[in-house]
């Protein structure tokens, strides 16, 4: 692909990224026009919206993927692991701010969606064998409130630069799990 091409590509995705968190029902015409290409363009790499909706949502999860993989939740000290992972998935979700509920026809999503929560799931598992969250919280709990609290983070105060935005996600969620 041409330099210029991966360029408009690169553009269309973060556009459509962008404009379909804001409105699900954003029109490629208007991705089009701000990223700043014609509509002939988008449709020469996305044959329908919900193609675009499915490129954009792989970009996400490929960051997803590279972010877990470089928190090391497997072997980092779990409080050093944590604070990697958050910081990573607000970098994440604030580049790729799409709504995880609006592509449900591709059905690569739920299982990639499954593959990488089950590994985040096995951190916290080892989170709480080592100590760092209580036990005996009821099953998903913990993941609930990571979940909610990297939300907060990445979008209710994007004004905070990602570092300080996981410093004080982490420190609200060992608050609010962390073993007294």
């Amino acid at each position: 692909m041409r330099a210029d091409a991966a360029r408009n590509l690169d553009r269309v995705l973060s556009t459509g990224a962008r404009l379909l968190a804001q409105d699900p029902a954003t029109t490629i015409a208007k991705i089009a026009a701000e990223a700043g290409v014609d509509r002939g363009t988008v449709y020469r790499h996305f044959e329908s919206r919900e193609a675009l909706l499915a490129a954009i949502y792989k970009e996400r999860y490929d960051l997803v993927e590279q972010v877990i993989d470089e928190a090391r939740l497997t072997a980092a000290p779990v409080a050093m692991a944590l604070y990697r992972y958050v910081e990573g998935i607000i970098a994440a979700t604030r580049k790729w701010p799409v709504n995880l509920q609006q592509l449900r026809s591709d059905a690569t999503i739920g299982p990639r969606r499954a593959q990488l929560a089950a590994r985040v799931d096995a951190f916290i598992e080892r989170a709480v064998a080592e100590g760092l969250f209580r036990p005996g919280l009821p099953d998903g709990w913990i993941a609930a409130l990571l979940r909610g609290i990297v939300h907060i983070a990445a979008d209710e105060y994007s004004h905070l630069d990602v570092a300080e935005a996981a410093e004080f996600a982490v420190e609200s969620l060992l608050r609010g799990a962390g073993r007294p």
